[in-house]
């Protein structure tokens, strides 16, 4: 536990008021649309006002699954299947989003940090503006979490890290 700390830092509480916004970032599969239903549970069973909006255009799925674990846990998603620009889909709801305590926001990852989810996680960071910016790891990712880390970090204020996958491997 000790050594953790020394490593991770003190805890640090996310204290909300009105209009946060998380939005978080990752590679494909790493558990950021999970993270973000547990994410609203959390802060739902605090009494606040919680909402999420779907901006992974990239995964065909990533809009039903963000939809289903809304419909279960009881929080609002917004997301446009037919539109393929994450931007505009922000553009279209950012009026809706001013109701809520909390916005979590699900991006699209890729299999690899390139060029290009590079260029539209900067653009919606520099749109959104988030209150966090939560880089979503799997703790199997072993040795290449170092890099990986750095490279997000370099392109964004990261300003928390969420390790996902703690349970089913030795390397966590």
């Amino acid at each position: 536990h000790d050594e953790l700390l020394a490593i991770l830092g003190e805890k640090r509480e996310i204290k909300l008021g009105k209009n946060n916004t998380f939005m978080l970032v990752g590679l494909y599969g790493s558990g950021k649309t999970t993270s973000i239903a547990k994410l609203a549970s959390y802060y739902a069973k605090r009494g606040h006002k919680i909402c999420a909006i779907g901006l992974d255009v990239h995964r065909p799925a990533a809009s039903d699954q963000l939809e289903q674990l809304g419909k279960k846990l009881n929080f609002n998603v917004f997301t446009d299947k037919k539109e393929k620009s994450p931007e505009k889909i922000w553009k279209k709801f950012s009026k809706d989003l001013k109701s809520y305590d909390l916005i979590l926001v699900d991006t699209a990852g890729r299999d690899a940090l390139d060029k290009a989810l590079i260029e539209e996680i900067k653009s919606l960071n520099s749109l959104i503006k988030p209150t966090e910016t939560l880089l979503v790891m799997p703790a199997d990712i072993g040795q290449a979490a170092k890099s990986q880390a750095q490279k997000f970090k370099d392109t964004l204020n990261i300003t928390g890290v969420i390790i996902t996958r703690m349970d089913s491997t030795a390397k966590a």
